[in-house]
This record gives C-alpha cells, sequence and structure tokens, in this order.
C-alpha cells in the first residue's frame, strides 16, 4: 500500500491529511509528520499503518491535552483525572457511541508532557496560592484544602503555604470589608468566615478591626 497524497487540512493548518492508495487514510500533526518522515510515494504494509493510525490519535490527544494544561498550570491528578475521562465510550452528537483511547496511550501522553515540563505540582502550587480568590480573600486553611483535592502532596503544601506572602489576617479583611454590609448580623458573617475556613479568633479579631474602621 502506498501513500498517494500528503494535504494540509482547510480548517487546522497544523495537520495534514495521508491518503494511501487513493483514499484518506489517517491525520497527523505537521511534527509528526516531519518526525516520521512521511513522503509521497512511500510504501508500508496494513500492520505499519494500522502503527501510524494510532499515532495520530496520539497527536490529537497530546495536543488537547497541551492545550489543557496551558489553559493554565495543572496539577498531576488534574491532568490524570482529563485522561481518563478520555478513555471513556461517549455519545457523538448522533446518538453514535464514541470509543475511548486507550489506557496505554492516556499514559504516553501523560508521560509526554511530563518529559516536557508541563507537569510539576510545585508549579501549580505557587500558582494557586498567588491566584485563588486573589480579591475576594482566601483562608490559609481553605488552599490547603483546594490543593489536597488537586492530588497536591502536604509536604509541597505546606512549603508553598509558608513561602506565601499571604496571611489570614489580610484575606479576612479582604473578605470582611466585601461582605459585611450583606451579613449585617455578627453572627451570621462568624458563621460565613468559619465555612470559608477562618479560625474563631482571626475571625473576632477581623470583625473588631472593621468596626474600628466603621467608627
Amino acid at each position: 500500500m502506498k501513500i498517494t497524497a500528503i494535504s494540509v487540512q482547510v480548517r487546522n493548518k497544523s495537520r495534514v491529511n495521508v491518503s494511501v492508495d487513493g483514499r484518506y487514510r489517517f491525520s497527523l500533526e505537521i511534527q509528526q509528520l516531519a518526525e516520521l518522515g512521511l513522503r509521497v510515494g512511500a510504501e508500508f504494509t496494513e500492520e505499519e499503518l494500522t502503527a501510524l493510525e494510532e499515532e495520530s490519535k496520539f497527536g490529537k490527544v497530546y495536543v488537547r491535552a497541551l492545550e489543557y494544561c496551558l489553559t493554565r498550570p495543572r496539577s498531576r491528578r488534574e491532568l490524570g483525572d482529563y485522561l481518563y475521562r478520555k478513555t471513556r465510550s461517549k455519545r457523538g452528537k448522533e446518538g453514535q457511541i464514541l470509543e475511548g483511547i486507550s489506557p496505554e496511550l492516556a499514559e504516553r501522553v501523560r508521560a509526554r508532557l511530563d518529559e516536557k515540563g508541563y507537569l510539576d505540582d510545585e508549579r501549580f502550587a505557587r500558582f494557586w496560592v498567588e491566584n485563588r480568590n486573589v480579591r475576594k480573600g482566601s483562608s490559609m486553611r481553605k488552599l490547603q484544602s483546594e490543593l489536597s483535592a488537586k492530588g497536591v502532596e502536604r509536604s509541597i503544601v505546606d512549603s508553598v503555604l509558608v513561602a506565601s506572602d499571604r496571611t489570614d489576617t489580610e484575606e479576612i479583611d479582604k473578605i470582611i470589608i466585601k461582605k459585611a454590609k450583606r451579613y449585617d448580623d455578627r453572627q451570621k458573617l462568624v458563621a460565613y468566615l468559619a465555612r470559608q475556613g477562618f479560625s474563631f479568633d482571626a475571625i473576632n479579631e477581623g470583625i473588631d478591626r472593621y468596626d474600628q474602621l466603621e467608627d
């Protein structure tokens, strides 16, 4: 079987369509095309073409996973959950069942992203602490809980929180200024702040500071 045409896709200029014996067979990222050294006229067995189709699947999933990681830093667990969802079958727009990718392919994508440096739980934790509810405020306990839920090891969480400039005193002041008028009853405000992970001592001190500013 012979490759008879290689053409750039109309809607996605970073991928090419590969035709074998005059019929479309699979698509590849342009970078994959270069790495594999494919050219018009090259001949392959059915087994080799099947392997190339697997490379096509890998390229598609890798690009999407890379885009997922580039929207913001991701924890290893977040990416693992994302790729796990890709292994599950789903129903298409016309009601057909679309098979998920193999666990082996998902692991290969994860390994490549890890190799390229896109998976770093410490970097992710720093991003999360620096950006999470910056204007609204967030307790250290809440940040710790959120990072734990994202799969970040406790030692990394503790290290990042210790190095952070954020303090519960400043964070609780942000929240009280924003929420005090909504929660005009002190006990309701205390209950709300407690749900955000602040200690009762920090809450009472924060409310007292706010009352002094209002007087």
